[in-house]
């Protein structure tokens, strides 16, 4: 079940790739490097792999990639096959001070693995694989470095169960990566956001020290661990392996697709569908924009609707999409179901966005949630900011994931630079993230829904949770990570190795 990172896009190869930040790079000495050699991990140095581990899928790294630089570059990989030899490297790198990076598919969008002061690329994808499923309690126990779609694979052929989480990076990602960024599949009305698939954890904090967490359906033994490091991006502790909730294959499927003449319309159809207690696995609103741009369906706002299930439960959530569908102030009126067939065959295509980087254009998205009761206000608010910015062509926005109190909107910009230079591309995508955040969090949005935190979004935290929570954040750090190894400069965190470095200024 072994599987490797999918680069984002080509370097330029024209010199050596560089990095793009000014950081306090940690470099690892020849006598640290022996030490990590004998725990039995591969080590490697050569140039080209550490120009490839050091980066993700940033949009705004993949411009820094037309011309051969990355965020920062690591001083070094080493890439564990168990979990032994992850507690060691890091009881070593804690002891020398050294910063390590955990990354596996490296398939997040946020700079979240960038090895921002050098030091150990912690390659995860060495631990990979099943280890046990229980088909009575419906558990899977799994190893942190598998990629999603081989982990499908043979969940579904050799057990006929699913986890159900299907990210649109399913094939790119692995399943510390969902874990360590709280991600979310397409499919989480039915299943559940990875906090909630979760039951139980292992974890290596930065001594060395190896724990499990959780374990049980429901327990009453103080606070939940697994959420204190389901979310954290590797800065509290390294995930090395998890139990997760399964389910049996669906026996039955159900499509349908509707029009509704404002995206507001059809957002408080998805309201009253999910609120009814019983919605389908994927209800997906996009806006006018959105929706003639993928489906060539007018000036009108297109909600696909997709279920999968036990028949009795998926004709209940049809019957429900059905009635509140068609009984609101404003009704839909049904539309093709090969609309959602097209979704469903295009849904992990991630190719677009290389092709538009690769010709100058800034492109990205930002999704976030947001209570019913100010979506409306929100959506208008954060498109136009976005689409105000100088150099922006298009802004729009899809509902992506429902929830009784609240949704996700997911914001896709793109733009081009008023003038060809690296400074004028960095200007317009940072000024995207500054105004359509800012616009977001003034109308009581989060900061994030499953795309987390990393370093594009570090310096929004403390607007997003508070002075007080962003204490008691840094509280926690220090007494699991005392030295400060773990993923240094992530989640708007303090780091013993420098500033974090934002805001990024042109040419910085």
């Amino acid at each position: 079940m072994a599987g490797e990172p999918t680069a984002p896009i080509a370097f330029a190869g024209s010199a050596a790739v560089a990095s793009r930040l000014r950081t306090n790079h940690i470099q690892v000495t020849e006598q640290v490097l022996e030490r990590i050699r004998s725990t039995g991990a591969e080590v490697h140095l050569d140039a080209p792999q550490l120009a490839e581990a050091s980066r993700d899928w940033w949009p705004l790294a993949m411009t820094w990639a037309t011309n051969d630089e990355v965020g920062a570059l690591a001083a070094v990989i080493t890439r564990p096959i168990e979990v032994t030899q992850v507690a060691e490297i890091l009881r070593i790198c804690n002891e020398q001070r050294i910063p390590v990076t955990p990354a596996a598919g490296r398939s997040g969008v946020v700079g979240g693995s960038v090895p921002l002061f050098g030091g150990v690329l912690l390659d995860l994808c060495g631990l990979s694989g099943i280890r046990a499923v229980d088909p009575d309690s419906l558990v899977v126990d799994v190893l942190a470095g598998t990629f999603g779609d081989l982990f499908e694979e043979e969940l579904q052929a050799e057990h006929g169960l699913t986890v159900g989480h299907w990210p649109q990076s399913i094939a790119l990602s692995t399943v510390g990566g969902w874990l360590a960024c709280r991600g979310a599949g397409q499919l989480s009305n039915r299943y559940g956001k990875i906090e909630d698939i979760v039951i139980g954890l292992d974890v290596v904090l930065a001594d060395g020290t190896t724990l499990t967490t959780g374990g049980h359906a429901r327990q009453s033994a103080g606070p939940d661990l697994n959420q204190l490091f389901i979310g954290s991006e590797g800065t509290l502790g390294v995930i090395t392996g998890a139990r997760l909730r399964a389910h049996r294959i669906a026996t039955s499927t159900h499509r349908s697709a509707w029009s509704f003449p404002t995206f507001e319309a059809g957002a408080d159809a998805c309201r009253r569908i999910t609120q009814r207690g019983l919605a389908p696995a994927a209800l997906r609103l996009y806006d006018a924009a959105e929706a003639d741009r993928s489906y060539s369906t007018g000036d009108v706002a297109v909600l696909l609707v997709f279920d999968e299930g036990d028949a009795e439960v998926v004709r209940a959530a049809d019957a429900i999409t059905g009635q509140e569908c068609t009984s609101g102030e404003v009704t839909g009126t049904p539309l093709d179901d090969a609309l959602v067939e097209k979704w469903l065959g295009h849904r992990n295509d991630v190719s677009s966005l290389e092709a538009l980087i690769s010709r100058g254009y800034v492109v990205d998205t930002m999704e976030l949630t947001v209570a019913w009761s100010q979506l409306d206000a929100l959506y208008v608010a954060v498109r136009d900011a976005i689409a105000a910015v100088p150099g922006v062509m298009a802004a729009s926005a899809h509902l992506s994931h429902s929830y009784t109190d609240g949704a996700c909107l997911y914001f896709t910009f793109a733009g081009k630079p008023l003038e060809p230079t690296g400074a004028a591309t960095e200007s317009l995508y940072m000024q995207c993230w500054n105004e359509g955040t800012t616009m977001a969090l003034r109308h009581g949005g989060s900061l994030s829904h499953h795309h987390g935190i990393g370093l594009n979004r570090a310096r929004f935290m403390s607007d997003a949770i508070g002075a007080g929570a962003m204490t008691a954040l840094g509280a926690i750090k220090g007494a699991l990570d005392p030295n400060g190894i773990l993923n240094p400069g992530k989640l708007g965190l303090v780091s013993p190795f420098g500033e974090p470095l934002f805001p990024m200024e042109p040419g910085s």
